[in-house]
């Protein structure tokens, strides 16, 4: 099984005869077992199974397999959101004193997370410009640089990263390149073909799709070196494991494994069952809904790009935008569905734009089947400074519209009667 449609639907679950055809909610924080034997090799890891679901349980790890393999990974953890997941997936490489490179162009969640938050646990984020060189990022790194990030399709100003440049970074400064490939999905972009070492969603958004289930994930691609002296987490004996080396135990998936079994035990911060059930349910109709996101939000970004009362459209699947070609590189099958653009009179018309809006409803949220609109700079990002929103892109009249998949002509038709002013 290696088409991605067919993944969607059926994954990795393989049900044995007389078994429910649909993967089960198994809604059981423990698991009883016969012999203490057979538990004491689970808790020192010399075992495969479910003990406790703050670790493992059987329903989400049926969601962690499907989207491994829709990523192309080793291994995958699930988390109780996409914040969750990008925490995990750089606090299990990065320690008291590291830093770690960061595109400017990121989710202003994430560059509180990372700005701040990080920041007192003695974490620094370094930022570089994702339209700068390689060599000129290159120079922002010192011997205590951990990992580079980055967005494949930037929320929400769409920048589509070169994802080829941003390895060719990491290379040469011997560290993972992590990317959230949230907007894209894994429909549209696998970042591991690219030579990208760790990918993180937000379940919550296109892979739920249904604005029903919180989630995130994080994705092992088994492609780093883990002991070339700068990870010895990885690489040195776990002293809460009997002295166990993740990399000599583990292997290609050590890094998962040291995400799982040390940080999420730790942490607690896992996805529970009945939203990893949804999520899981809703992937077998990806495919099928970033086909129609796509379509639906390039022909709308065709008659914004035209409005009277539009100053800009920004969306990389239009001719002409910056990132145009990045976007025929790295998304072939569609740009997705979110696009924004300023609109003429400045942040009051935008108000009223919003406020007129019949069908796309103002929420926050991104990604689902249902058409969304938000103002960024008093909402989403309003945390962050005027530098801060000026630096990422978001300016006053921005508008971000998360296109679903209603018929077109009626979101069309919506969007021109609240642009009318």
């Amino acid at each position: 099984m290696s088409k991605k449609e067919t993944i969607c639907v059926q994954g990795n679950y393989k049900p044995e005869s007389g078994e429910a055809r649909v993967v089960p909610i198994h809604q059981s924080t423990t698991f009883k077992y016969d012999e203490l034997d057979q538990l004491a090799d689970l808790f020192d890891l010399k075992a495969a199974g479910h003990f406790y679901s703050r670790l493992s349980n059987p329903t989400v790890q049926a969601l962690e397999e499907k989207i491994n393999l829709l990523e192309g990974g080793v291994g995958a953890l699930a988390a109780s959101s996409g914040q969750a997941a990008n925490l995990l997936a750089i606090l299990n490489i990065c320690q008291a004193g590291d830093n770690f490179l960061c595109s400017s162009k990121v989710y202003g969640g994430s560059i509180n997370l990372f700005g701040h938050t990080f920041k007192k646990l003695g974490i620094d984020l370094i930022k570089f410009n994702l339209d700068d060189d390689a060599d000129k990022i290159i120079a922002l790194a010192d011997d205590k640089t951990k990992a580079v990030f980055g967005e494949t399709l930037a929320n929400p100003t769409l920048e589509v990263l070169d994802l080829e440049k941003i390895v060719s970074v990491a290379k040469a400064l011997d560290v993972p390149v992590i990317i959230d490939n949230t907007l894209a999905s894994p429909y549209l972009c696998n970042p591991i073909e690219y030579g990208v070492n760790i990918v993180t969603h937000s379940t919550t958004k296109y892979l739920d799709g249904h604005a029903a289930a919180l989630g995130g994930i994080v994705v092992d691609g088994g492609n780093f070196n883990w002991d070339n002296g700068k990870f010895k987490g990885l690489v040195d004996p776990d002293p809460s494991y009997h002295g166990l080396s993740y990399t000599e135990t583990f292997g290609q998936a050590a890094f998962i494994t040291k995400a799982r079994v040390q940080l999420l035990r730790d942490h607690g911060n896992c996805q529970n069952p009945f939203n990893a059930f949804l999520t899981n349910q809703n992937i077998e109709t990806l495919h099928l809904r970033m086909e129609r996101h796509s379509s639906n939000t390039i022909a709308i970004a065709k008659f914004l790009q035209n409005h009277k009362n539009i100053d800009s459209v920004n969306y990389p699947g239009l001719e002409g935008n910056k990132y145009y070609e990045n976007a025929k590189k790295y998304l072939p099958k569609g740009s997705s569905g979110v696009l924004s653009f300023n609109v003429k009179g400045g942040i009051e018309n935008a108000k009223k734009f919003v406020g007129k809006l019949n069908v796309a409803a103002l929420v926050t949220h991104v990604a689902d089947v249902r058409t969304s609109v938000i103002h960024p700079a008093s909402t989403t990002h309003r945390q962050l400074s005027e530098s801060e929103l000026i630096d990422i892109g978001i300016h006053p009249s921005l508008i971000r519209l998360s296109v679903g998949i209603e018929n077109v002509d009626d979101l069309m038709a919506d969007l021109d009667q609240a642009l009318e002013f």
